[in-house]
């Protein structure tokens, strides 16, 4: 598990740090965490949005206006609009989700939480994470976030990493150790 001093290696991890010590300087992390919530949301159902974030064709200021347009549209809080300004006018909305998944981690172990990154084939719906959560609270002996990637390429089942702890229950991993076996 990556450290808040691992965190801040990254260029996106340095975005999150930034933010999350504004918004909790103003003691709105809580605030700030549902804004991102919000953008991660529009950024996985909003083709055009995606594509404001992510196109080289659209220019620094075009997609900063994009951008501000759509925090007003989403009534999000004050710090996360201006923030979302600087990303745009600083060429790095591509990194968005990298950001929005680092601030959730920074405020969770602000929180007192463990998180725990959960890699599955097809997203996971809600009932599977509360289930998950479940499980891995117990496990941990404390409250747990859900890091969660789709990652289409194990072909099913699921991978946690969990501090130092890794349980891979993935169709790629059982295929590969069928094969080393009959290789053998």
């Amino acid at each position: 598990m990556e450290t808040s001093g691992g965190i801040r290696a990254s260029l996106a991890g340095r975005y999150a740090s930034a933010l999350f010590e504004l918004a909790r300087d103003q003691r709105q992390i809580e605030a700030v965490g549902a804004s991102l919530q919000t953008i991660q949301g529009t950024l996985q159902s909003s083709d055009e949005f995606r594509a404001v974030t992510t196109s080289p064709l659209i220019g620094r200021q075009d997609a900063a206006k994009a951008v501000a347009a759509t925090a007003t549209a989403l009534n999000l809080d004050p710090i996360t609009t201006n923030f979302l300004g600087v990303v745009a006018r600083n060429g790095r909305l591509r990194q968005l989700s990298e950001i929005i998944r680092l601030f959730n981690r920074l405020a969770a172990e602000h929180r007192g939480e463990t998180t725990a990154e959960v890699t599955t084939a097809r997203p996971l719906d809600d009932e599977q994470v509360a289930a998950l959560k479940a499980n891995l609270r117990v496990r941990a002996g404390r409250e747990v976030t859900i890091d969660s990637r789709v990652d289409p390429s194990i072909l099913g089942g699921i991978v946690v990493r969990l501090g130092s702890q890794m349980i891979d229950a993935s169709i790629r991993t059982k295929l590969n150790t069928l094969a080393t076996a009959m290789k053998g």
